[in-house]
């Protein structure tokens, strides 16, 4: 079964409030096997929303809709529904009683129209609303199911969860069971990683792979439909285990993970702890780290390193390095790794040092990065990276290429 949800509210499309709705009802409808192909946002206009309906129609076997449920007049969704189809609406008893009760309840005059909310489309499967006024409701016509829904996601999580899941079910939606994976990757971009895998990504069909550019980092979301579970994990793990055949030294993890958090259970696991030297970027590494839970038994602590003289005089950078290699350099970086950890009494040293901008600083341009990594009884080694952006960016991917580098050192130890 195909779906398509569409959201009806000009809320929506004035940019008052977020559609989390389809994000919630894709993630639900997937759980039952219905693919959701399209997502539409249309205002509280009964002929463009007609025009919407019409068009789902012909791409879709279920129609669920949001919102427009409500007591007034730029309400009408049901309205519209029931014209295009051709079916009566009449009041549901149940859901009058109800909105007659909570009334009562609160000790409010009841206006005329909140009868309005009581009506469904005869005929139709009743959802009540448990958190609400307007019940919901799932028709059949005669080509395609239509599923409406409240707007509020209060209301429309709980209704969808207690009664439109069951509903669906029971008017023979396939059992199919579907799962995705992401697969993480870090040190590559978008483009290279497609390159490698186009002819992975051509002969897609199940599990199909959707690329997903992020934030210095890219995904891939893995999804399989079988009708047993085992057979769908083991369709992802041959289509995973061919992917990381050709670009696995760049991935770092599954899912909602993040290169930070990989570190810190790294770390964790290993019994290491770590210290930092910041300089160009100011401290973010370590408030990065300790955003993740548990960060207090790994981080020693860290010195923003700002000046050549706290390089000197607080983490004993040598004169001779400053004077003849200059502070962005690898030497520096290695020194300011190894001399963090040992003044902390850290496991590991990890040090920041280069040129964020505006300008150039002892003759590197912007985007000169050293990254040194210290760790007990080893040899520093050094990283140097040429990025491009915003000062901010080049702080940011800083430090994520840190947390990548010593990620790969320790996964090799």
């Amino acid at each position: 079964m195909n779906a398509e949800i569409i959201a009806v509210g000009s809320e929506l499309l004035l940019g008052q409030i977020v559609n989390t709705n389809a994000k919630f009802l894709s993630q639900q409808l997937a759980d039952l096997g219905i693919n959701v192909y399209y997502h539409t946002v249309v205002g509280d206009n009964p002929q463009r929303l007609k025009t919407a309906i019409e068009a789902a129609e012909s791409r879709a076997d279920l129609l669920v809709f949001t919102g427009g449920l409500g007591p007034t007049k730029d309400d009408l969704t049901k309205e519209t529904i029931a014209r295009h189809v051709g079916a009566e609406l009449e009041l549901d008893m149940d859901a009058l009683y109800s909105i007659e009760e909570y009334f009562k309840r609160t000790n409010r005059p009841m206006t005329e129209n909140n009868k309005k909310q009581a009506l469904i489309l005869a005929g139709s499967k009743v959802l009540p609303n448990e958190h609400g006024m307007a019940p919901g409701m799932l028709y059949q016509g005669e080509q395609c199911k239509y599923m409406l829904l409240p707007g509020p996601p209060k209301e429309m999580e709980p209704m969808f969860l207690k009664y439109g899941h069951a509903a669906l079910k029971a008017n023979n939606v396939e059992e199919v069971i579907i799962l995705s994976r992401v697969l993480r990757f870090f040190g590559i971009g978008e483009a290279m990683l497609e390159t490698v895998i186009e002819d992975i990504l051509d002969k897609q069909d199940n599990p199909t792979i959707a690329p997903l550019a992020g934030d210095s980092e890219v995904t891939l979301r893995l999804t399989a439909k079988h009708a047993n579970a085992q057979t769908a994990l083991s369709m992802l793990a041959e289509s995973e285990k061919e992917i990381l055949s050709r670009v696995g030294e760049y991935f770092y993890g599954y899912d909602d993970t993040s290169l930070f958090i990989e570190l810190s259970k790294k770390l964790a696991e290993k019994n290491l702890t770590i210290a930092a030297a910041e300089s160009l970027t100011g401290g973010l590494f370590q408030k990065e780290f300790t955003s993740i839970p548990g960060a207090g038994s790994l981080l020693k602590g860290g010195v923003v390193c700002y000046t050549n003289e706290v390089k000197a005089n607080v983490l004993k950078v040598k004169e001779t390095t400053i004077q003849n290699e200059g502070v962005v350099s690898s030497q520096c970086a290695a020194e300011l790794a190894e001399n963090t950890a040992l003044i902390m009494n850290a496991d590991i040293g990890i040090s920041f040092t280069g040129v964020a901008g505006p300008d150039e600083l002892e003759g590197h341009p912007v985007g000169t990065v050293y990254i040194g990594i210290y760790q007990r009884g080893q040899k520093a080694s050094v990283e140097k990276l040429n990025l491009g952006g915003s000062r901010a960016a080049i702080r940011t991917r800083s430090v994520l290429y840190g947390c990548y580098f010593l990620l790969k050192q320790l996964n090799q130890s």
